[in-house]
């Protein structure tokens, strides 16, 4: 079986970490993102190939992952768009790379999406229904904000999709991972087009569309709230199914983790819901909660990190305090005794004065 990740576009939400680095390479729970699972669990279902759609800096990412593809053993290519072409045109662009003449289905994966993929189960629903398309639905308690996708609740047949409801017609939103027979492809055209808004739906009106309800949690980590909320639920999974991976000690409070080269000092409290980088060195006396510290990060003594992501390599003075979705770029230096309440910071800056009220530091 073959799959198609979309990656696609300059990941303008997750800025400034995305100055630095294609936005599947950054760092989510200590892995970047486009290795967490999605791949590793396609190749445990038979997937020899994953493809990936990409129009932003392709070399960076083939780079980075032929040493992966080796390691992990499956072979990993580029479809790259040369104008944003959505999610539906870059299947077809990629249509010589997904059909092999099999007739075999290949999945399409969303890169920011993360979950417990099950994509066995989904195999075997898919070959049950007979249809031509199955998709992944997730249950959200306010559908409003969404998409819902409106189906047969004993036998998943989609029936409708109806976008931002005002009024309650169910709780199921597409999750944004997809099990596709190969005629699918004919239905999309090489230009910028939307799988969600003109593929499914006409799928959905012939009877062929089918949703299976995704077990487990699920979140899209493509903006800074969601991605610490991502980790939340990524850690307490994490601690239902290989607790052996999160640090345990007298200074650590609920699902934390910790790279095996980070180096903690005496006094510090750590959690709940902390992910620390390799070659971090936390200083006496911090506290950390709900909050990202990527590789190379130093945080000096006493200081106080929540509900924030730190920058690869940056510095948190002595005292300093950084919390209300404070997102740091690589390299950047936050001086001893600042206060940083929601301050965006671009790489390579020094904060010398504090950031009072969310704003965007050039």
């Amino acid at each position: 079986m073959k799959a198609l990740i979309l990656v696609g576009g300059f990941g303008t939400r997750l800025r400034p970490l995305t100055l630095s680095v294609p936005k599947p390479l950054v760092e989510f729970a200590n892995k970047p993102m486009i290795l967490h699972q999605q791949i590793e669990a396609l190749k445990a279902v038979g997937v020899i190939e994953v493809v990936l759609a990409i129009n932003y800096q392709p070399e960076v990412m083939l780079n980075f992952l032929k040493e992966f593809e080796a390691k992990v053993g499956i072979k990993i290519s580029c479809s790259q768009e040369t104008e944003p072409l959505g999610t539906a045109g870059p299947l077809a662009l990629a249509r010589d790379k997904l059909i092999d003449g099999s007739g075999k289905p290949f999945f399409v994966l969303n890169s920011d999406v993360i979950s417990e993929y099950p994509f066995k189960e989904m195999i075997e629903f898919h070959k049950a229904h007979g249809g031509e398309a199955s998709i992944m639905v997730t249950k959200v308690d306010e559908p409003s904000k969404y998409g819902v996708v409106v189906m047969e609740e004993s036998t998943g047949q989609v029936d409708k999709f109806v976008e931002k409801p005002k009024l309650f017609v169910g709780n199921k939103i597409n999750a944004g991972i997809y099990l596709l027979n190969p005629s699918v492809l004919d239905r999309i055209e090489l230009r910028p087009t939307s799988i969600e808004k003109e593929v499914f739906p006409k799928i959905a009106a012939e009877k062929k569309l089918y949703a299976m309800v995704l077990p487990g949690f699920w979140m899209d980590i493509g903006q800074p709230r969601d991605y610490i909320t991502g980790l939340r639920l990524y850690l307490d999974s994490l601690r239902k199914k290989a607790s052996t991976k999160l640090a345990t000690g007298p200074h650590i409070v609920g699902n934390v983790l910790v790279h095996e080269s980070a180096k903690i000092g005496e006094g510090c409290l750590i959690g709940p819901d902390v992910a620390i980088g390799p070659g971090c060195v936390v200083e006496s006396g911090v506290r950390l909660s709900r909050c990202t510290v990527m590789r190379g990060v130093r945080v000096k003594k006493h200081a106080c990190i929540s509900s924030s992501i730190i920058g690869w390599h940056s510095t948190i003075g002595q005292w300093a305090r950084v919390e209300n979705m404070t997102i740091l770029g690589e390299d950047v230096h936050v001086c001893d005794e600042i206060y940083s309440n929601g301050g965006v910071v671009l790489p390579h800056k020094e904060i010398k004065s504090s950031i009072l009220k969310p704003e965007i530091v050039m």
